[in-house]
């Protein structure tokens, strides 16, 4: 941790709903930005400023995004298709490869300072992964990571293993955005489009199609809400987005 800032555990949480991607990026560009200039003025001016943190929720209509580091050859159809498909690509400024958001997927956004909690980088993913192993065991599922690839896995070390959670994030400044995917009920058939993470080999699954019923969304985000607030040991603030952006 930095000492020299003012230290913050707070977590301002807002569920956005449906929206679209393009939006909601722009929206966490606004609060990482910001939190990024009052550490800038903090060390330029020994201001005091003491940053927030924020935990966007949201899902999005039918998108493809692509990681800085992907490969565009593993989207597998081409812009008249995604019309055809009512969907939209955009190349990202996350980490990782190819993924899919849509209805039924709950996409969370933590904007995080880090110095409020730890800087580093692979244990933060790993927290998230915990926040989501923990989630699926609450509803009788075994999650668990597989070595070497981010995210959650169902089935890990078998032919069978299949990805329920993805993940990608940016850092910069020990500020972070992007975030997680889990697949609730999501309109799996959009995943034949892609090589979901760039893997080739694996498959990928819903808590939809292993529970074998629907599942409600608002209760998986209640117990996600839950387990941020204790793995980060932080308070979560339930807000309106109209609220953080007074923050």
């Amino acid at each position: 941790m930095n000492n020299n800032q003012p230290q913050n555990r707070n977590i301002f949480c807002t569920d956005i709903g449906l929206v679209d991607y393009q939006k909601a990026w722009d929206y966490q560009e606004k609060l990482f930005q910001g939190i990024v200039d009052g550490k800038i003025k903090n060390r330029r001016e020994n201001a005091g400023i003491t940053t927030s943190n924020y935990f966007i929720l949201v899902e999005h209509p039918h998108v493809y995004t692509l990681g800085k580091s992907g490969d565009l050859s593993h989207l597998l159809i081409d812009e008249r298709q995604l019309k055809l498909k009512g969907a939209s690509y955009y190349k990202i400024n996350r980490g990782g490869d190819i993924t899919y958001h849509g209805p039924g997927q709950i996409v969370g956004y933590p904007i995080f300072d880090l110095d409020h909690f730890f800087t580093d980088i692979h244990r933060f993913l790993r927290t998230l992964e915990d926040v989501i192993i923990l989630t699926l065991a609450d509803f009788d599922l075994i999650g668990d990571r597989s070595p070497g690839e981010t995210g959650v896995w169902i089935d890990v070390g078998t032919p069978f293993a299949r990805k329920i959670c993805a993940m990608g994030v940016r850092a910069s400044r020990w500020v972070t955005m992007h975030g997680f995917a889990l697949n609730v009920n999501p309109d799996m058939s959009y995943f034949d489009n892609i090589v979901p993470c760039g893997i080739l080999g694996k498959g990928v699954t819903s808590m939809q199609k292993e529970l074998n019923k629907y599942v409600d969304i608002h209760d998986v985000k209640q117990h996600i809400k839950k387990h941020i607030s204790t793995c980060f040991e932080a308070a979560l603030l339930d807000v309106n987005p109209t609220d953080i952006d007074k923050k």
